[in-house]
């Protein structure tokens, strides 16, 4: 008779802030003989930081090592293609466990389906494996609070938008928005910051690096230097106040 094949856990474990896991996460987590961790070469890695002070001496580690952290790489490589290759791989790795009848809590930084590098795993293997995901306080959330922005007002809607869309998109996505938050800045800070100077919401738009973290920084958007945006980086347009 076969051994019974583990469990896929994804599990969100915040912004930053090591005290914004669930009770529900932190307690699977101790719970997984197997933890994985996405993380670039040579890193920590921010999730694994969330988490460390609560691994148990029994428990395997899995670290996930990114090849590439850039999609700018020369020709003829294709970041989409090289990150595909390595999601499948990673999978491979996860499987191998599962199979033996080891449960896997891979770890996401904010929520596993916001963004989250693990949702790359959940689609290779959730159809084939028992998985339960986590859901965690995601980085828009932990940005908001420590701005002390609220979002969005009575019946206006949010929207999330991406800072590597095209200017134009933006642009247009912005005009439409009650409020907005725009995530993946980094490199694409500039553009961000002239679409919403054209806009008129420069005035409005509230900037954090690395929200909840130990080194997060508030900046008023005219004074962030574009070349030092980090990727952990988002910008936040409230919607207008509503007296209620």
């Amino acid at each position: 008779m076969m051994a019974p094949r583990g469990r896929l856990l994804g599990l969100g474990v915040g912004p930053g802030d090591p005290e914004l896991i669930t009770v529900k996460a932190l307690r699977l987590l101790r719970e997984a003989p197997v933890v994985g961790y996405f993380v670039a070469k040579g890193k920590r890695g921010n999730a694994f930081g969330i988490i460390e002070a609560h691994l148990q001496p029994a428990q395997t580690l899995l670290p996930l090592v990114y090849p590439v952290t850039t999609e700018a790489l020369p020709a003829p490589l294709s970041y989409e293609q090289v990150i595909s290759d390595f999601y499948d791989e990673a999978s491979v790795q996860v499987a191998e466990h599962l199979d033996a009848g080891r449960d896997v809590a891979v770890i996401c930084e904010g929520d596993p389906f916001f963004y989250g590098s693990y949702m790359y795993l959940h689609d290779r293997l959730a159809q084939r494996y028992e998985a339960e995901v986590i859901p965690g306080v995601c980085s828009m959330l932990g940005g908001a609070s420590v701005l002390g922005a609220p979002l969005v007002y009575r019946n206006q809607s949010l929207s999330v938008l991406s800072g590597v869309l095209p200017a134009d998109e933006l642009k247009r996505r912005l005009a439409d928005a009650d409020a907005a938050v725009i995530m993946k800045l980094g490199r694409n800070f500039p553009k961000v910051r002239d679409v919403l100077a054209e806009l008129g919401l420069d005035g409005r738009a509230l900037y954090v690096e690395r929200a909840t973290m130990a080194n997060q920084k508030i900046v008023p958007l005219d004074q962030v230097d574009p070349l030092s945006s980090p990727y952990f980086s988002l910008i936040i347009v409230p919607g207008e106040k509503w007296q209620g």
